[in-house]
């Protein structure tokens, strides 16, 4: 799990040094989410074995959004236990806690573990998501009840959607020579500099805002104790047929919160504040927590990485 959190480490480094100013992470985020990383997704999905089941597909959506929904829930229920109303922190804590970095910490752990199959489903997985994050998430958090697909039109998905096309019409195959090698070529630094980025943004919350115990340990309970197990649990006991779904929930149940609820926070009237706190907590708890929740939850679902 180290060279994730020490690409986190080099971020924040080169932030505090000021080689990577703020100036550089809209720039830069916009090259790797409209170009470098909808090349990697088309490039791991594009003849990928697993994505030909379309109820292994379905199965991946519907469990990305589905635990979503669960993390929020679980966090609204433990946000009034630690004393959060409606008003003072409540949504952004459970959205924040439910809702883990399923991405760019997520992918390169699951490539590690388990090789570019579950790589490519957990793109799919990230769908749902990325579907529920921006509809109930955000509905929540702002109280509208109206949700815009345009919402969901950004380079990864549209990525994926052009990639399970192909695959579905078994022309994923025909993607091959120098077109293939240049999509490589531009994707390959996707996750590694999107990490960097992160790192950067984590020094700049740091300091930020004062800290709060009932936010730092309700997250920690949330975010790695109570979504793990019930994501751990689904992944040993609900019929999934596909041993690559089962690697991606145990990936995804050990991830710290995202960074994108603190955008969310900000964008649609929550406390980014409280975002900020989840975020850097659960980040640092995860650096203990992760390799332990991927191990245990490894070997009681029956899951080998491929490394030993």
């Amino acid at each position: 799990m180290l060279p994730v959190y020490l690409l986190m480490i080099a971020g924040a480094v080169l932030r505090r040094t000021g080689v990577l100013p703020r100036e550089c992470d809209v720039p830069v985020m916009q090259v790797v989410y409209r170009a470098m990383l909808p090349c990697y997704i088309l490039d791991k999905i594009l003849g990928s074995a697993v994505l030909k089941s379309g109820s292994v597909v379905v199965w991946s959506i519907f469990l990305g959004a589905g635990f979503i929904v669960a993390g929020i829930l679980i966090g609204l229920a433990v946000g009034r236990l630690i004393g959060l109303e409606r008003g003072t922190g409540m949504r952004t804590f459970a959205l924040s806690a439910g809702c883990q970095n399923f991405g760019f910490t997520a992918a390169p752990v699951t490539e590690i573990l388990w090789g570019s199959g579950a790589l490519a489903l957990m793109f799919v997985h990230n769908i749902g998501v990325e579907t529920a994050m921006w509809s109930v998430g955000v509905m929540m958090m702002s109280g509208e009840r109206g949700f815009s697909w345009r919402r969901l039109v950004n380079g990864p998905v549209i990525a994926v959607a052009i990639g399970l096309t192909l695959v579905a019409l078994g022309l994923d195959d025909h993607v091959t020579g120098s077109v293939r090698k240049a999509m490589s070529m531009i994707g390959v630094g996707a996750f590694p500099v999107a990490i960097l980025i992160t790192g950067c943004s984590i020094m700049d919350l740091l300091g930020a805002e004062r800290f709060n115990l009932r936010v730092i340990l309700g997250s920690a309970l949330v975010r790695l104790a109570l979504v793990p197990l019930a994501m751990l649990c689904a992944a040993k006991l609900l019929p999934i047929q596909m041993t690559e779904l089962k690697q991606v929930l145990v990936v995804q149940a050990a991830m710290p919160a995202g960074l994108t609820s603190i955008l969310l926070a900000r964008l649609y009237g929550g406390r980014p504040a409280v975002a900020v706190q989840v975020v850097i907590a659960t980040t640092v708890v995860s650096l203990l927590t992760l390799p332990w929740i991927i191990t245990w939850g490894s070997a009681w679902i029956g899951l080998k990485p491929l490394l030993p």
